[in-house]
C-alpha cells in the first residue's frame, strides 16, 4: 500500500481555561502514508490524545486542517466526520470501551450491525476467534479480564476493516505480560489487515515496535524517528 492516507497541516488547538486561553497543540505537521505505523510519545501534558481525537475527526482543531482517507475532515460537521469515521476508522482505548450490557460477541457485532453489514455475527465471530476468544463470546464485559476486555476491542476494531486504527494507550491499563501480549496482537493483526496504525503510548518499547515515532513536547513535534529495520 502506498500513499498519503492521514495528513495534517498547521494544527492548532486552543482551550479557554480560567488563567487564560492554553495552547494544547501547536502547529503541527504530518503525513502519513496508508499502511505505515506511527507511534506518538510525550510525557503527560503533551498533547498526545488530543493530536488522536483530531485526527480521527473525534475533535475539531482551533485552527488548521487534516484529511483522512480523501475527506478533508476538518471542513465537515459533525455527522459527516461520523461517516468518515465508519467508513474508515478504527479505534483501540486504554480504557476498552466496550458497552457492559452487551456480551462479548454483541460488542464486535454491533459496528458491523450499524453498517448494515448482513454476515455481523458471522464475522464478529471469527474475530474472536482469531483474538483467541472463541469460548467467551457470551460472556459480558465484567466478566472478563482486562486482557481478555481489550482484546474484544480489538476485535471490535479489525472486524469493521478499518482503514486507519487509532489506539490510545492500548497497553495501559494492564499488567506487562499480559500488555505484551496485547500488543503482540495488536501489530499481527495489524499486519495482516494491512491497516494503518496511530498509536499514541508512554511505553518506549511499544513505540519502538512502529516505523515511525513522533515526539510532542509542550504540543509541538520535536522529533521524527524511523525504527531500524
Amino acid at each position: 500500500m502506498s500513499g498519503c492516507i492521514l495528513r495534517a497541516t498547521a494544527v492548532v488547538k486552543r482551550v479557554p481555561t480560567v488563567e487564560g486561553e492554553l495552547t494544547i497543540l501547536d502547529g503541527i505537521d504530518l503525513a502519513v502514508d496508508a499502511g505505515g505505523q506511527v507511534a506518538v510519545v510525550g510525557e503527560s501534558g503533551s498533547g498526545k490524545t488530543t493530536l488522536l481525537s483530531i485526527l480521527a475527526g473525534l475533535d475539531l482543531p482551533t485552527s488548521g486542517d487534516v484529511w483522512l482517507d480523501g475527506d478533508e475532515i476538518t471542513a465537515l460537521d459533525e455527522e459527516q466526520r461520523a461517516r468518515v469515521r465508519a467508513r474508515s476508522v478504527g479505534f483501540v482505548f486504554q480504557t476498552f470501551q466496550l458497552i457492559d450490557s452487551l456480551t462479548a460477541l454483541e460488542n464486535v457485532m454491533l459496528p458491523l450491525e450499524l453498517r448494515g453489514q448482513r454476515q455481523a455475527r458471522e464475522d464478529a465471530l471469527g474475530f474472536l476467534e482469531r483474538v483467541g476468544l472463541s469460548a467467551r463470546t457470551t460472556h459480558y464485559p465484567l466478566q472478563l479480564s482486562g486482557g481478555e476486555q481489550q482484546r474484544v476491542a480489538i476485535a471490535r476494531a479489525f472486524a469493521s476493516g478499518p482503514k486507519v486504527l487509532f489506539a490510545d494507550e492500548p497497553t495501559g491499563n494492564l499488567d506487562t505480560a499480559t500488555g505484551g501480549k496485547i500488543a503482540d496482537l495488536l501489530f499481527e493483526l495489524n499486519r495482516e489487515a494491512g491497516t494503518t496504525l496511530m498509536l499514541v503510548t508512554h511505553d518506549a518499547a511499544l513505540a519502538g515496535r512502529c516505523a515511525e515515532v513522533i515526539t510532542l513536547d509542550a504540543g509541538r513535534m520535536q522529533a521524527t524517528t524511523e525504527a531500524a529495520p
